[in-house]
């Protein structure tokens, strides 16, 4: 890379780290840390809800789905628009609206509310393990961008780079600097794809003659999937809309119930069709330049979420490609640091909350920011075993959905509560996600884990239920 590139790039990140200082200075409180000292209008929170939610695990995952099956890799944040919406029609207005979620953090405080401490504590617990690992995932994609982009940097010192950067910033600075951030970070990834990426990499593979001389038909087509893939999409994808954290905080975080909705459709639009087909396009583009052997080093039985980093190491010019750099470590940054927060909220709020009770209020901040730097150190860790972004993402937020999706479901829709059947239900729902993934088990019609998860913490759920309440009319 060249020394305009790397510059453009180290500005960057050290205007990031700027903005926490900044906002290390204005937080006073884990008000202000959390939730942003709940202000903050619709725009920055719907940037922020889809910086974070697609962010750069997506955007390289995108990308290794256009490279390989084309452009109905996009049908996968399809399932993100419909979440969205259902969220802004069905969860806001019951949040926003209950005076009793007001003063609230955190998810598990409401699973709180709505049953008892005990599930909340096990609520919390599934929280922070999935956003840990999710976490974890992001730091990974911006490592496999760099190190795809920087010759000389291996994949390993590139993870600690994005790790220092990522966990220092968000140490500082609190929920305020990640949302605000996220809004400069994604309005910089959008351009850069719009602008920059897609047109470059268009006229690079020889225009539409070039793709359509090179690929199959099936790369052009929406229907180049399986049902098994969107069923499996919609069913992690969908639900984590109703039970991640990230998304409380900035539900919490909007100033009203008309801000909040507004917010969640905006960030419904953003996520299908805008950043859908933007990021399979890359990949499709990537995936041409390696059939026509353009990329040097790279052929298409490589991993395929690096074809993207690959090509655009090699196509942009000088001073171009340190912007589209750092485009997508934008990306990947404003998920990281919405993930660490969340992670950081559960094991404060939650599951240490005895401990940080009736401490100053500076010194909760403080107790605050060293926790999340721990969480960081140990993402790094995680990141540093594993090698694919998109399932690592898929399997966090499969282990969450299985476990948090039925108590909420029936304690704040259904009004169906019981403690011991929430409690249950997500120590069966998880639990089953995750043997099920971690042993490698063949389920049948090649369907995921987490359905059977859903399945297992729904029926646990329905029996605990109805054998307590007969209990009680005896």
């Amino acid at each position: 890379m060249h020394l305009l590139d790397l510059g453009i790039f180290l500005a960057y990140m050290l205007a990031m780290l700027g903005v926490g200082v900044y906002f290390m200075k204005k937080n006073s409180s884990q008000e202000d840390y959390y939730v942003g000292g709940r202000s903050i209008g619709s725009l920055h929170i719907g940037l922020s809800v889809v910086a974070t939610d697609v962010g750069g695990g997506f955007s390289i995952g995108l990308g290794g789905l256009g490279f390989a099956m084309g452009i109905s890799g996009s049908w996968m944040l399809f399932t993100g628009l419909i979440g969205a919406w259902l969220a802004a029609v069905l969860l806001i207005p019951k949040v926003k609206a209950n005076p009793s979620f007001a003063r609230f953090f955190t998810f598990p405080q409401i699973i709180g509310y709505l049953f008892d401490q005990k599930a909340a504590k096990i609520a919390a617990l599934i929280c922070f393990i999935g956003y840990l690992g999710f976490t974890s995932s992001q730091l990974l994609a911006g490592a496999k961008l760099a190190s795809g982009t920087f010759e000389s940097l291996d994949l390993h010192t590139a993870l600690l780079i994005m790790g220092v950067i990522a966990v220092v910033y968000t140490v500082m600075g609190g929920l305020k600097a990640v949302i605000y951030t996220d809004t400069v970070q994604w309005i910089i990834l959008m351009l850069g794809l719009m602008l920059i990426g897609i047109p470059v990499a268009y006229s690079f593979v020889g225009g539409w003659d070039g793709i359509t001389r090179t690929l199959p038909e099936e790369f052009f087509s929406l229907s180049n999937l399986t049902w098994q893939d969107l069923v499996n999409w919609g069913v992690t994808i969908i639900p984590i809309w109703f039970v991640g954290m990230t998304l409380y905080q900035r539900i919490f975080a909007a100033r009203d119930e008309k801000s909040a909705k507004r917010a969640w459709f905006i960030a419904g639009i953003f996520e299908w069709p805008i950043m859908a087909f933007l990021g399979v396009s890359l990949g499709l583009l990537s995936r041409v330049a390696v059939e026509q052997g353009a990329l040097e080093g790279f052929t298409a039985t490589m991993d395929p979420e690096m074809g993207l980093p690959v090509m655009l190491s090699q196509i942009l010019p000088v001073g171009i490609l340190g912007l589209m750099m750092s485009a997508y470590f934008s990306a990947v940054l404003s998920t990281a640091d919405s993930c660490l927060m969340a992670a950081s909220g559960n094991l404060t709020t939650d599951l240490l909350s005895n401990q940080l009770k009736d401490k100053p209020m500076h010194q909760e901040v403080r107790i605050s920011q060293l926790l999340t730097l721990a969480i960081g150190i140990i993402a790094v860790l995680i990141a540093w075993q594993m090698t694919e972004v998109l399932s690592l993402m898929l399997y966090s937020y499969a282990f969450m959905v299985s476990g948090l999706l039925v108590p909420v479901v029936a304690g704040l829709f259904l009004n169906k509560r019981n403690p011991t059947a929430a409690i249950f239900s997500m120590i069966i729902g998880g639990s089953v996600t995750a043997g099920l993934t971690l042993a490698g088990v063949n389920l049948p019609f090649s369907l995921d884990a987490n359905l059977f998860g859903i399945a297992c913490s729904a029926i646990s759920y329905s029996l605990v239920y109805y054998f307590r309440n007969k209990k009680i009319e005896q």
